[in-house]
């Protein structure tokens, strides 16, 4: 291994709380193509069992420090082409850490155009600098006189060419920059001050019109509150030290560099010149890269956010493989409705019009009921937006008028979030090309219900709506992270060979988009696949993408029993060792969890395959194609809280939880307005993540506090410890009558805002600026 990968691993190691080995290990799988998912379930032995966070940490430090090896190497060669390169520096940028470190100890050296400082140097100033620093009794001004010239009229001139001399040296001392930086970033105070004028416009950023806290302390959601102020022009950003006790501080560190041990007139001079570089040069730099580290610090905490959200609404129960009917309400246009078989493909559709101005609620529930009864409806999933409750008291009534005895379906209020897009999608038109938009939506509604992990990887991530300010950070950035998310989700849950749509099969390891589609022309052309091997036909699928893709790839009741498990091909043999010792076939042992657990994993392992994929092997077989997802579970509505309006404090109420934010979560109660819970009334402890508490599609138990018609803020606490126990609420959780349902793959509807009170509305302020 070389120093440079020696050095990568070893920063990597520290990073994600690994050995050195480890990451070497698998730094050499990624390099030769092994995808995060693959690595993280089927090389567990090389990695010594890192997990996919940890490999998904690994990979994005990787590409950083490899960035950083070739920057090292490009200013140590430029620096050497210039004949400047000492052992003191060489060994200085061999240790610097981060790109602003190397940048710091290269700006001496870096080309740069014609400064004041040059032209200072070429009218022989710079001596008059030295004479200033080597004695410090001597008054500046007499020195000046001896460097005057036609070029340098006057003592002031000479002394001003002086103190740029000094100032770029200053800007370009490495270790200056960083003593600086590390003072700023621990006590320098980030301060926004309305601009003239934009009290009105602005007013939803009033909280920042002044206002000052700690640069280090700040959370993201502020952060980006604050960017967003300045960025519309609201607010002026500073980034300083404390005037009263930061600023001497600073002053102090920039003397301290230069030496200033007394009050001569030469000290005195350069303690003012000391000054007047922060004032006009250091505080600017500092500026710029404290703004630039709180940019980044704040996308990505709110990347990791949005991330933590998408995943778990990914990652949501499914209803299952039952006829269900999607319903998108509407009021004017009406309320479109699709019909998909227990494999979700659509079977019928209508259009009714139960509200204004048709108002046509015979006509509408004769359809509803038809189509029930005609395809076998199990479930209905009804979209969040508008009329969404109205339609929900419409299939109520509906439902109510099936025979006695008749199985009714489970209407089940489902998110709309990004299903508009994917109705105008290019895949919408390939899938449904003779089916109008606003039906598409109907279908996408239905099928999420099924299955929310199979039909939202149609749709861009950015789209689902559960991230703060994701407009505003860094694109690329969210745009990766949440590709990885999508595609750990979907290799996590594995998917129907025969089954699994073009969109879909995108996401599993080793295919994308091309592949996915050659499978899916292949399995058109020539029918289900009977065996995993068969995908060796697949146009462009070599034994890589193989390798990669077919442990994530189940074919239920095909030709080998094994293709319907995790357990990948080259394993096989190993899974037969334990069937054979248990001396059954391998169908009937499959699921059996008795027939195996009289063995021992230990007596399995050879040189190929060690205790971890030995241990994985007899789970799988235990419970063959299993879920990671929890099962369906919905809220129950109050019966009669149908808006913002019906709400009164002290009303318990059970909800879902559509979207996790930094300072609370956000919960759908049925109103067509999501109210907040906010951190600190999460439970009955401190909670510094809510995360901890609650995830997206949790169904949970709130009690109202506060409520806000006119800016429609609803306050919410899951506390026990709290609250008038006198004040009026909806009945007992066990005298609710079931009004409507949630499911636990709802997200946030657009509108989301919650309550106020300082904290609350502080907090509302930031949900609003997704």
């Amino acid at each position: 291994m070389t120093d440079v990968a020696d050095r990568i691993a070893r920063t990597i190691a520290a990073d994600i709380d690994a050995r050195p080995e480890q990451v070497t290990a698998t730094v050499a799988l990624l390099d030769g193509g092994d995808t995060v998912p693959f690595v993280a379930r089927y090389r567990k032995e090389v990695t010594g069992g890192l997990d996919d966070t940890q490999l998904r940490r690994l990979a994005e430090r990787l590409e950083y420090l490899r960035d950083l090896e070739k920057r090292r190497a490009s200013i140590l060669s430029e620096i050497t082409s210039q004949g400047k390169l000492t052992d003191a520096l060489a060994r200085d940028i061999a240790k610097a850490d981060t790109k602003a470190v190397l940048e710091d100890l290269y700006l001496p050296y870096k080309p740069k155009r014609r400064t004041k400082a040059m032209i200072a140097r070429e009218n022989g100033l710079e001596p008059l600098l030295r004479a200033i620093l080597a004695d410090r009794t001597a008054e500046p001004a007499v020195l000046a006189k001896g460097y005057l010239s036609e070029a340098v009229e006057t003592e002031k001139d000479a002394l001003t060419g002086a103190r740029d001399i000094l100032a770029e040296e200053l800007g370009e001392n490495a270790a200056l920059l960083g003593r600086l930086r590390q003072l700023m970033q621990s006590e320098a105070l980030i301060t926004a001050k309305v601009n003239k004028g934009k009290e009105e416009v602005g007013a939803k950023f009033s909280d920042y019109f002044d206002h000052s806290e700690k640069w280090a302390a700040i959370p993201s959601h502020r952060a980006l509150a604050i960017l967003r102020a300045a960025k519309e022009d609201i607010v002026s950003v500073d980034i300083a030290p404390d005037p009263d006790t930061g600023l001497p501080r600073v002053i102090g560190i920039i003397a301290s560099e230069i030496g200033i041990p007394g009050d001569g007139p030469g000290d005195m001079w350069l303690r003012e010149a000391a000054a007047w570089t922060w004032r006009i040069k250091l505080s600017g730099t500092m500026f710029m890269d404290l703004l630039a580290e709180l940019r980044r610090r704040a996308h990505g905490t709110a990347i990791e956010v949005f991330a933590r959200n998408l995943k778990d609404l990914l990652l949501a129960a499914p209803a299952g493989a039952r006829a269900t009917l999607g319903l998108d309400p509407g009021i004017r246009t009406g309320c479109k409705i699709a019909v998909v078989d227990q494999t979700g493909k659509l079977i019928d559709t209508a259009t009714i019009y139960p509200f204004q101005p048709k108002n046509d609620l015979r006509g509408a529930e004769e359809t509803l009921l038809h189509l029930i009864r005609k395809h076998g409806v199990a479930l209905i999933a009804i979209g969040n937006g508008t009329a969404s409750r109205e339609s929900e008291k419409l299939v109520g009534d509906v439902l109510k008028r099936l025979p006695a005895g008749t199985a009714r379906p489970t209407p089940v209020i489902v998110s709309e979030a990004g299903a508009s897009v994917y109705s105008a999608s290019e895949l919408a038109a390939q899938e449904f090309p003779d089916v109008d938009v606003s039906i598409r939506g109907a279908v996408s509604i239905a099928r999420r219900l099924q299955d929310p992990l199979a039909e939202l990887v149609k749709i861009e991530p950015q789209a689902i709506g559960v991230g703060q300010y994701q407009h505003d950070v860094d694109q690329r950035q969210l745009a990766q992270s949440l590709a990885a998310v999508v595609e750990d989700a979907v290799n996590a849950v594995g998917v129907d060979l025969n089954m699994a749509s073009a969109p879909l099969l995108s996401h599993i390891a080793g295919l994308g988009p091309s592949l996915a589609q050659n499978i899916v022309t292949h399995r058109d052309a020539n029918g289900a696949f009977k065996s995993r091997k068969a995908l060796l036909k697949v146009a462009g699928l070599g034994p890589k993408a193989f390798q990669q893709c077919a442990g994530f790839l189940r074919i239920p009741n095909g030709d080998e029993p094994l293709d319907a498990s995790s357990v990948h091909p080259e394993a096989y043999g190993v899974a037969r060792k334990i069937v054979q010792a248990c001396g059954r076939d391998v169908r009937s042992i499959m699921g059996d969890s008795g027939a195996l657990s009289g063995l021992r994993a230990e007596q399995f392992v050879d040189d190929s395959f060690g205790l971890p994929t030995v241990r994985d092997i007899l789970s799988e077989l235990e419970k063959p194609g299993r879920d990671p997802r929890p099962a369906f579970k919905t809220a129950t509505f109050a019966e009669g809280i149908d808006s913002i309006t019906d709400l009164k404090p002290g009303m318990s109420l059970e909800g879902t939880v559509t979207n996790v934010a930094a300072f609370g979560a956000f919960v759908d109660i049925g109103v067509h307005q999501d109210g907040l819970v906010h951190v600190s009334q999460l439970a009955d402890r401190f909670v510094k993540d809510p995360h901890e508490v609650v995830k997206a599609g949790d169904v949970v138990r709130v009690r109202v506090t506060e409520v806000d018609v006119p800016r429609k803020r609803i306050g919410l606490t899951m506390r026990k410890d709290g609250g008038d126990k006198s004040s009026p609420r909806a009945a007992p959780a066990d005298k609710q009558k079931p009004r409507g349902k949630a499911p636990m793959s709802a997200a946030p509807k657009a509108e989301s805002q919650g309550a106020f009170g300082s904290a609350l509305a502080d907090a509302f302020k930031r949900q609003g600026s997704k």
